[in-house]
């Protein structure tokens, strides 16, 4: 995750992904790039070129909050993309080391739902705490394991998940959106995974995507197939620690595959 230029390292990378032909822009001449060109995006944001090119090369690092919503629209950024734009234009304070220890009164929230696999996680996706049921349900929910590593260099991951390519791409979204570019710990990660082809293609795309709660599908090696529901809560007092909660529709097989799980 280079932290040197990322406000123009993104501009760069989603100008690249949008065509003429996505924003009505007559594709005239020979075009050396498969998206947009620089002169094409400056006059759909309303701005100058060379303002622009001073944007992607870093020279001017804070545009004004109606420059970076018109670049949005522009680039037709959903409402993620968006933010993570204005968050890369305007970044807070360096935020100090994560804390890794978990309050005893989360530790006591992971063992009291015994029924449903629970962690913690910090926003390098490396897991804090975890009760029985996660450790059960994989190897990557042991605390000192970090997610995005497991997903992209651990083979076991593959097997694990159904839909690896779709985990794939939302995990390395979820990264690029929660992790912070200037925390030392986070760019050697991201250095490490970009020996994986693909996070290293996921990685350029500049997607970014917290992480919500949606469906996840898991091939158990055990009890076999789970579709589990993940939930998303931040911590009080902790906000860079994140609490990952799966629980399976009432009624359902994959209640009663997750009740097998121990």
């Amino acid at each position: 995750m280079a932290a040197d230029n990322p406000l123009g390292d993104f501009l760069k990378a989603r100008r690249g992904r949008v065509t003429p032909a996505d924003v009505a822009v007559p594709a005239t001449g020979r075009r050396r790039v498969t998206g947009l060109r620089r002169e094409e995006l400056a006059r759909l944001a309303g701005i100058s070129e060379p303002y622009l090119v001073r944007l992607e090369q870093g020279v001017d690092r804070h545009p004004s909050p109606q420059v970076l919503r018109s670049l949005a629209r522009a680039l037709e950024l959903d409402a993620d993309a968006s933010a993570h734009l204005l968050a890369l234009a305007a970044p807070g304070p360096v935020p100090p080391p994560s804390r890794t220890e978990v309050s005893a009164d989360v530790r006591r929230l992971l063992d009291a739902w015994a029924d449903r696999p629970a962690y913690v996680r910090d926003r390098c996706f490396d897991v804090l705490a975890a009760n029985e049921r996660a450790r059960a349900l994989a190897p990557m929910y042991e605390p000192g394991r970090n997610l995005v590593r497991a997903v992209f260099l651990d083979p076991a991951s593959r097997q694990l998940f159904p839909d690896w390519a779709e985990v794939a791409a939302q995990t390395a979204a979820a990264l690029r959106a929660e992790a912070d570019p200037r925390d030392p710990g986070t760019a050697r990660l991201v250095a490490e995974l970009e020996t994986d082809d693909e996070f290293r293609r996921l990685w350029a795309r500049h997607e970014a995507r917290p992480a919500r709660d949606e469906l996840k599908r898991f091939a158990h090696p055990v009890v076999g197939s789970l579709a589990l529901r993940r939930q998303a809560l931040t911590v009080g007092g902790a906000e860079r620690q994140v609490i990952i909660v799966y629980q399976a529709t009432a009624g359902s097989p994959s209640e009663n595959a997750l009740a097998r799980l121990v």
